[in-house]
C-alpha cells in the first residue's frame, strides 16, 4: 500500500516543508489591508502620502492569528483514530507540558501572519537603526522590487519608522531654526527630495501589497469551496457499497487533495476543520471493522511521527535558534494536522519524546534572547553616556562661529555613535530615544539663539558699514586732500574695527566700499605724482644752489657779506619744496650757511634768528598749519627745558658759595649757566617769530 510522506528530510532542505504550513491568518491581513486601503483611497499622490506621514505616526501592528484552538485539540483525536494535540490534552497534568503546547500556540500565532513562516524569515532583518536616511531608503527599495510582497510587511514598517524618527528630528530643528528666524508656526513647512523619493517607494510598496491581499480573497473563497466539497466526498465514503480497499484508497485520496487544498478565510477554519475530523472518526469507526487497514494507517503514522522525532533531535542542536524554533512549529502542525493517530502503546512514548525535544529547543531558545538582551543592556550603557556627553557638549555656549561650528561636529559625531550603537531593550527604547532627542534639541535650541543674536550683531554691523560707505562716496571726488585723506583713512580703519555682516551682502558692500576709496586715492597718486615732478625740478636747483654758495667769497666787510649771505638765502627761499625723502637737504645748506656765518662778526643769536627765517619760510608752505603748530610746542618744551636747566645749575652752585671764583667746577657751572641763558634768548626770538606767521 502507498503511502504519503509529507516530512522534511533530516537536514531540513526538502522545498515542500514550507508547503505543508497553511495560511489560516491571511484574512485577518487582508481584512487589515482592506480597511488600510479604503482610508487611502483619497491619497494617491506621493504629495499627499507625503503630507500624512509628516501629520501623523503609524504605529507598528502585528496581526496575531492562531491555527490551533483548544476545541481542534479536543475534537481532533478520540480514543482510537486521535492526534498528538489531544494527548498533550490528556496528559494536562503535567504543567510543564501544558506550557510548552501553549507556547507553541501562541508562537503559530505570531509568526502566521500572511506567508509561510519560513518564506518570511528566510529575508534578513538588518539593523535599521543604525542606517542613514539614504541607507534606508535603498533598503525599501530592495525588499520592494525583489522579496514577496507578503513576506516584508515587518521590515517595512520597521524602515518605515526608524525613516520617520530621522526626518522628523530634522523637521523640529528645521522648525526651531525657522521659528528662531521670527517664523510664524503656521507657516512652518519643510520637505526634501529624499523624503519625496521615500514615499513614492512606500506607496509602490502599499500598491502592490493590496493587490496581493486582494487576490487573496479571492484564493481563500475558492479554497473553502474546494474542502467543503471534500467534506461531502468523505461523508458519502460511507455509504458506498464497494470493495474495502478501494474505498480506503479513495479515503486517503481524499486526505492527501485535502492538505493540498490550501488556505480558507479564518472565521470559517475552526467549523470546517471541526467538521473534518468529525467524519474522518466516523471514517475511522466503520474501518475499524477491518483491522488490516486501520494497523497499516498507524504504522505510516509511528513512522512519520519518528522522523518528525529525529528531525526535532537534531533542531535541539542546531546553533540558529531562530530557525529551529520556525521549523518546530511546522514540525508540530504536520503532526496535528497532516498525520493521524497511532497505536494506543506509542502515544504516549512518542509525545513524550516529542514534547522533551520541544522544551529543550525552547529553552535554547529563552537562553539565546537572554544573552541577547545582555547585549542590549550593554547598548544602552553605551547609548546614555553619549547622550550624557550630548548634554555635556550643549552646556559650553562658545562665543564665537567657529566655537560653535566645531561644537556641530563633536554633536553630528556622537549622533552617529549614537545610530551605531546597536539595539537596546524595548521597554526602554522609546524613553532613550526621547532623552537623545532632547540633548540634542536643547543643544539646537542654543546654537539657534547664538545664530539669532550674531544676525542681529551683523545686521548692527551691516547697517554702520553702509554709513561708511555713504561717507566714501561722498568724499570721493573731493579735492581738499588735506581734510578728505585722514578721513578717507580713518574710514578704511573703522571699517576693519566692524564686526561680520551677513554673508549675502559682505562681497557687494566691500566692493562697492572699496571702489568709492580707491577712486578717491587713485586721484590723490595722481596728483601727487604731478606735485612730484616739481619737487624733483626744485631738489635740482637746491643742489645746484648749494654748490654755488660753497664757491662764494666773502669780501671781509661783515656788512656787505651779511647782505649777500641773505640775499642767498632768500633765493633757496624761492626754490620750492623738495621730495619728503630728501628733506636733509636743509640740514645740509645750513651746514654750508654755518661756515660763512664763522667768517661774519656778528652774534650767535643774529646767525641762528637768520638761519631759522628758512626754516620758518619751508614750513609755512605745508599745506597745513599743523607743522607750525608742532614747532611751536618744540620751541615752548625747549624753553622750558632750558630753564630747569638753569635752575639746576644755579641750585649746584649753592654747594660752592664758599669756593672762590677761580675754582674750576665754579667757573664750569657759570660757564654753563651762561651758554644755557643763550640759548634761552635763542630760543625766545625763535618763538616770537614763529607767533608773527
Amino acid at each position: 500500500m502507498s503511502t504519503n510522506d509529507n516530512l522534511p528530510k533530516a537536514d531540513g532542505s526538502e522545498e515542500n516543508k514550507a508547503k505543508t504550513l497553511e495560511i489560516n491568518s491571511e484574512v485577518e491581513n487582508l481584512e487589515t489591508v482592506i480597511s488600510e486601503t479604503s482610508k487611502e483611497s483619497e491619497e494617491t499622490s506621493t504629495e499627499k502620502l507625503e503630507q500624512s506621514d509628516q501629520k501623523e505616526v503609524i504605529a507598528n501592528s502585528t496581526i496575531v492569528n492562531s491555527q490551533i484552538t483548544d476545541s481542534e485539540k479536543e475534537k481532533s483525536e478520540s480514543t482510537d483514530d486521535s492526534t498528538v494535540a489531544s494527548d498533550l490534552e490528556n496528559t494536562s497534568k503535567k504543567d510543564e507540558d501544558d506550557i510548552i503546547q501553549n507556547q507553541m500556540d501562541q508562537a503559530v500565532a505570531e509568526h502566521s501572519e500572511d506567508e509561510s513562516t519560513i518564506e518570511r524569515h528566510d529575508i534578513e532583518k538588518k539593523d535599521y537603526h543604525a542606517m542613514n536616511k539614504e541607507e534606508l531608503i535603498k533598503e525599501l527599495q530592495n525588499l520592494v522590487k525583489n522579496e514577496k510582497i507578503q513576506a516584508i510587511r515587518e521590515h517595512v514598517e520597521e524602515i518605515k519608522n526608524e525613516f520617520n524618527e530621522k526626518f522628523n528630528e530634522e523637521v523640529e530643528q528645521k522648525k526651531e531654526e525657522f521659528l528662531a528666524e521670527g517664523g510664524n508656526l503656521i507657516d512652518f513647512y519643510y520637505s526634501t527630495p529624499i523624503k519625496k523619493e521615500f514615499n513614492s517607494i512606500y506607496f509602490d510598496y502599499k500598491e502592490k501589497r493590496n493587490a496581493y491581499y486582494q487576490n487573496l480573497k479571492k484564493d481563500l473563497q475558492e479554497n473553502l469551496n474546494k474542502r467543503l466539497e471534500l467534506i461531502e466526498e468523505l461523508k458519502g465514503l460511507l455509504n458506498i457499497d464497494e470493495n474495502i480497499n478501494t474505498t480506503y484508497n479513495h479515503f486517503k485520496n481524499i486526505q492527501e487533495r485535502w492538505r493540498n487544498a490550501g488556505a480558507i478565510p479564518r472565521d470559517k477554519y475552526n467549523t470546517v476543520w471541526n467538521t473534518y475530523h468529525h467524519h474522518t472518526e466516523n471514517f475511522y469507526d466503520f474501518l475499524h471493522l477491518n483491522r488490516e487497514f486501520r494497523d497499516l494507517d498507524f504504522k505510516h503514522n509511528l513512522d512519520q511521527k519518528l522522523k518528525i522525532i529525529e528531525r526535532a533531535t537534531e533542531l535541539a542542536q542546531e546553533t540558529d535558534v531562530n530557525r529551529a524554533f520556525r521549523e518546530l512549529q511546522l514540525l508540530h502542525k504536520m503532526w496535528k494536522e497532516d498525520l493521524g493517530p497511532v497505536g494506543k502503546e506509542y502515544r504516549e512514548p512518542i509525545w513524550e519524546k516529542f514534547s522533551a525535544l520541544t522544551k529543550q529547543i525552547h529553552e535554547n531558545r529563552q537562553k539565546h534572547f537572554k544573552n541577547l538582551d545582555k547585549v542590549y543592556e550593554q547598548n544602552l550603557e553605551v547609548k546614555r553616556e553619549i547622550i550624557t556627553k550630548i548634554i555635556e557638549v550643549g552646556q559650553d555656549h562658545p562665543k564665537n562661529h567657529s566655537g560653535w561650528q566645531q561644537k556641530i561636529k563633536e554633536i553630528e559625531s556622537l549622533r552617529d555613535s549614537f545610530f551605531n550603537a546597536g539595539k537596546v531593550p524595548s521597554n526602554v527604547n522609546e524613553q532613550t530615544w526621547s532623552e537623545f532627542k532632547n540633548a540634542v534639541r536643547d543643544f539646537n535650541r542654543n546654537k539657534n539663539t547664538f545664530y539669532k543674536n550674531l544676525k542681529k550683531d551683523q545686521f548692527e554691523n551691516l547697517n554702520k558699514k553702509l554709513e561708511l560707505i555713504q561717507i566714501a562716496e561722498d568724499n570721493k571726488n573731493s579735492d581738499d586732500y588735506a581734510i578728505v585723506t585722514p578721513l578717507m583713512k580713518k574710514i578704511q580703519s573703522d571699517w576693519k574695527k566692524i564686526g561680520h555682516v551677513p554673508r549675502k551682502d559682505s562681497d557687494k558692500i566691500w566692493k562697492k566700499f572699496k571702489d568709492a576709496c580707491n577712486f578717491y586715492f587713485d586721484k590723490l597718486h595722481e596728483q601727487k605724482d604731478e606735485a612730484n615732478k616739481e619737487e624733483i625740478i626744485s631738489l635740482e636747483k637746491k643742489q645746484a644752489h648749494i654748490e654755488k654758495l660753497k664757491e662764494i667769497e666773502l669780501a671781509g666787510d661783515p656788512k656787505i657779506d651779511l647782505v649777500t649771505i641773505k640775499e642767498n638765502i632768500a633765493v633757496w627761499k624761492t626754490l620750492g619744496k623738495v621730495p619728503y625723502k630728501n628733506k636733509n637737504i636743509e640740514g645740509e645748506y645750513n651746514k654750508v650757511l654755518d661756515g660763512l656765518f664763522q667768517q661774519l662778526n656778528i652774534s650767535r643769536k643774529e646767525t641762528e634768528l637768520i638761519k631759522y627765517d628758512n626754516k620758518l619760510n619751508t614750513l609755512s608752505n605745508q599745506t597745513d598749519d599743523r607743522a607750525l603748530k608742532n614747532e611751536q610746542i618744540f620751541i615752548r618744551k625747549k624753553i622750558d627745558e632750558v630753564k630747569g636747566e638753569i635752575r639746576q645749575l644755579e641750585n649746584n652752585l649753592q654747594f660752592f658759595k664758599n669756593a672762590k671764583d677761580d675754582n674750576p667746577l665754579v667757573r664750569d657751572v657759570k660757564k654753563n649757566i651762561d651758554n644755557y641763558k643763550e640759548n634761552l634768548e635763542v630760543w625766545k626770538a625763535k618763538l616770537i617769530k614763529i607767533k608773527k606767521l
